[in-house]
This record gives C-alpha cells, sequence and structure tokens, in this order.
C-alpha cells in the first residue's frame, strides 16, 4: 500500500473568521516498551488534537498533547504535532505522529501512531 500524503480533494480550510471551526481528530494508542527486566513496560494514552494548523500548499497538521496512564506511580506527558493529512479515500484522512514522552523515573517511551478518521460518520 502506498500512503498519499496531501491535502484530500475536497478538504476546505477557507475560514472567513478567527471563530470558525475546522475539525479535530480523536487519537489513542500505546507507547513501546521502556526499561529492562522486571521494569519493562509501556503506557497508553487517549485524546483530540487541536483543530487545523494550516501548512503551505493547502495542507494542514494539529497539535496534540495528553498524559499517559500511570505505571508503578510514574506517568508520561506527550506533546507532539501531526504529520500532514495522508489521504485514505472518500474525502477522509488521517495524520501520523511519531514522539517521544517525557522523561520520568529515568526513561523516556517512544511513540508512532496515527489519529484516527475525521467525523468518521459525517460526509
Amino acid at each position: 500500500m502506498q500512503i498519499k500524503f496531501g491535502k484530500p480533494d475536497n478538504l476546505e480550510h477557507s475560514c472567513p473568521t478567527i471563530s470558525c471551526q475546522t475539525h479535530t481528530h480523536e487519537f489513542l494508542g500505546s507507547t513501546k516498551l521502556a526499561d529492562e527486566g522486571d521494569n519493562r513496560h509501556n503506557h497508553r494514552f487517549a485524546g483530540v488534537t487541536s483543530e487545523i494548523i494550516p501548512l503551505p500548499e493547502g495542507d494542514h497538521k494539529h497539535a496534540l498533547f495528553a498524559n499517559t496512564d500511570f505505571y508503578e506511580n510514574h506517568l508520561h506527558e506527550l506533546a507532539a504535532e501531526t504529520g500532514p493529512a495522508i489521504n485514505i479515500g472518500n474525502g477522509k484522512h488521517v495524520h501520523l505522529i511519531v514522539d517521544i514522552t517525557t522523561l520520568e523515573d529515568g526513561h523516556f517511551h517512544e511513540t508512532i501512531f496515527a489519529t484516527l478518521i475525521e467525523n468518521p460518520i459525517g460526509d
């Protein structure tokens, strides 16, 4: 499967006023494993992205922030920006995120995940 980056055909970013809404994406995932031995573990996270951040050529990205769940009295923060839109057909798109968490309890976790589809039941 070839991933196609770029603006989906029917995605409009024209917003005549600062108060107009664009769209957001839900996201959820698990971090990669960190630590060794009995401490080897991962964390789960979930949330909703910011509205669009315009990019050149009519594309866009989103910002996101989430806390992970707890494991042995610690959690991590994840603050990232998505990649550009990945067209998945029928005017829908997702975004890829590759980042790391904050350093807590002597370690961090790598992440790689995709947002969910924007407005999954809408036109």
